[in-house]
């Protein structure tokens, strides 16, 4: 894609971004305004205010790369995303909206009555929000570096800015407008393009995938190699190269690669000849057509990664700051529950797009098996199949619905941990949620500079599992069951947080280990989430005189529909 067009495509967005921004300094005066938006948010503004911040680099890009690489089990990272609201419907939403706290950390203390559990409850908000981010910001650096080759820093600091700049002029009254705004922009960029897309797959013969071999190139292609990469070559190719290949330095001569394992050095070109097989980075297993389609084939010990998988996207929603926080910008809680059945909606309109780019890309960009970076085949297909100025027109939206999500996903998630840091470690206002929101999105962004680069959507799901490792027993439990101890949510809170959260780490910071010990430590929640809720429970039993005593009046206002009338006073969060 030519550059010129895709840096229009980033520049059209984020000038809309902050315009709609900045508009919010004319309506947003009050400390509630830049927490809740004063409550006043319609359902379906709300709706697409959601579906705007929780469809991230993940569901834009990383849905569809993790197809291209691994297949048909993919599939139920969107299944689960969507699903998860679904369990928020019918468990969370309305007692979550009457509780009439500002954020999950004032739930906490409200339903608790404790300061030790809402500063728990604070430090893991703040943990995951920074988890969630970090990918965010690294996605935004492939996108300009994929577009503009531009070095991979520039992207995180980039959205940084025009986060801090919408955050900073209205809170979140004015994120609610621009993330309304930036889940109908991200619709048409996967939309539009798709429909070209099927219109020319249609017309050069509707190729399938159901042939009994690997992935090949169609025609004579060059791959660059931008990191260096390990890949597995399956069937012997007679190649030209120019760079490094294993650790010889090649100056546009052939090279035979060898069935096995090969070194590809950075910034290395391979023309490859066509209809030979493509070489797949070692992370990336070699499968066949009917393989990759197959379910439950995807990845080592399958059926444990699946069911976990399941677990983290179906419960993790429930515990994800900057998607329960919008459930206090709701007039009420019959609000809260229309805006979870249309956000179920929106996003079910949405999801059913990244699949077909995915499968898609194994026809028309199978290079990108070889290079590791299956997440840029969003970005990379239009300009593939067409080529020309309509492919880089193509191109210029979907990077633009790109860089939109990398925004509203940042701007929810700055709102939410901002909010926490504000209330918890400085004095509160709208003075201390200024400063909350430029520490926010500076610890995130030099983790996505200095960290290990991950697939977007894979880090996306260890903040699930955190999430749901902790405050899905928090919030179910603190809802739904009056003998929650203080202790009991403690003890819960620790150990779902240390455990997944030590497997976030491993897997972060060196990747997780080979073999089942691998598939447990990347997908933790099967074991974590189970373990969190027994703790929670056992010590609740264990400790009885340490139920809040006002437990009765709480369960009454969570439970109480606000059409009732019922007086339920005035909550404040305590300082002590």
């Amino acid at each position: 894609m030519n550059a010129a067009y895709g840096l229009a495509g980033i520049a059209v967005v984020v000038a809309a971004t902050v315009l709609i921004g900045t508009l919010g300094l004319r309506i947003s005066r009050t400390t509630s305004d830049f927490y809740v938006a004063s409550r006043t948010v319609s359902p379906l503004r709300n709706a697409s205010a959601i579906g705007g911040e929780y469809l991230s680099a993940a569901s834009f890009l990383g849905v569809a790369g993790l197809i291209l690489a691994f297949g048909s089990d993919m599939l139920w990272l969107p299944v689960g995303w969507t699903g998860g609201y679904l369990v928020l419907l019918v468990l969370v939403s309305a007692p979550l909206r009457r509780s009439g706290a500002y954020t999950l950390p004032d739930f906490a203390e409200a339903r608790l009555e404790s300061m030790t559990v809402r500063r728990v409850t604070s430090v893991l908000v703040v943990l995951i929000g920074w988890l969630y981010m970090m990918p965010q910001f690294q996605s935004a650096g492939l996108v300009l570096r994929t577009v503009t080759g531009a070095p991979v820093w520039a992207g995180p600091l980039l959205i940084t800015l025009v986060v801090a700049v919408s955050v900073l002029a209205g809170g979140m009254r004015s994120i609610t407008l621009v993330q309304a705004f930036q889940y109908w922009m991200k619709l048409t960029a996967l939309a539009v393009p798709l429909v070209f897309l099927l219109l020319a797959w249609r017309y050069d013969g509707a190729p399938g995938l159901d042939r009994d071999t690997a992935p090949r190139f169609p025609e004579r292609t060059t791959v660059t190699v931008g990191a260096t990469v390990a890949v597995q070559v399956v069937e012997p190719v007679t190649v030209t190269a120019d760079g490094r290949v294993d650790d010889r330095s090649v100056d546009g001569a052939a090279v035979t690669l060898t069935p096995g394992r090969h070194t590809v050095g950075r910034d290395t070109e391979l023309t490859f000849p066509g209809g030979a097989a493509v070489p797949h980075v070692e992370q990336i297993p070699v499968r066949t057509d009917r393989e990759w389609a197959m379910p439950l084939d995807g990845r080592d010990h399958s059926l444990y990664a699946t069911y976990s998988l399941i677990l983290a996207t179906f419960l993790g929603t429930m515990g994800l700051p900057h998607v329960l926080v919008r459930f206090y910008t709701n007039p009420d809680g019959r609000a809260a529950r229309r805006t979870t059945v249309m956000v179920l909606s929106l996003l079910g309109a949405f999801y059913l797009l990244p699949a077909v780019y995915g499968a898609l890309g194994r026809l028309y960009t199978p290079e990108l098996l070889m290079t590791g970076r299956t997440d840029a085949v969003v970005l990379t297909l239009p300009g593939r199949v067409f080529g020309g100025v309509v492919g880089d027109l193509l191109g210029a939206l979907v990077t633009g619905g790109a860089v939109a999500a990398f925004l509203s996903t940042s701007s929810g998630l700055t709102v939410s941990v901002a909010g926490v840091l504000a209330q918890d470690i400085l004095r509160g206002g709208v003075r201390s949620f200024r400063a909350a929101t430029l520490l926010a999105l500076a610890v995130p962004l030099a983790l996505s500079i200095s960290a290990r680069s991950l697939a977007v959507a894979d880090v996306v799901g260890l903040a699930f599992a955190v999430a749901a490792s902790t405050f899905c027993p928090l919030l179910v439990l603190g809802i739904w069951w009056r003998r929650l101890s203080v202790a009991g949510a403690l003890a819960g809170l620790v150990t779902g947080g240390v455990l997944a959260g030590t497997a976030v780490v491993v897997t972060v910071a060196g990747g997780a280990p080979e073999g089942l010990a691998g598939a447990l430590l990347s997908q933790p929640a099967a074991w974590t989430v189970p373990i969190a809720f027994t703790v929670m429970i056992v010590v609740s039993l264990a400790t009885p005189r340490r139920v809040p005593p006002g437990v009765a009046r709480m369960m009454v206002r969570l439970h109480t529909p606000e059409s009732l009338n019922v007086d339920r006073g005035t909550w404040r969060p305590r300082r002590v």
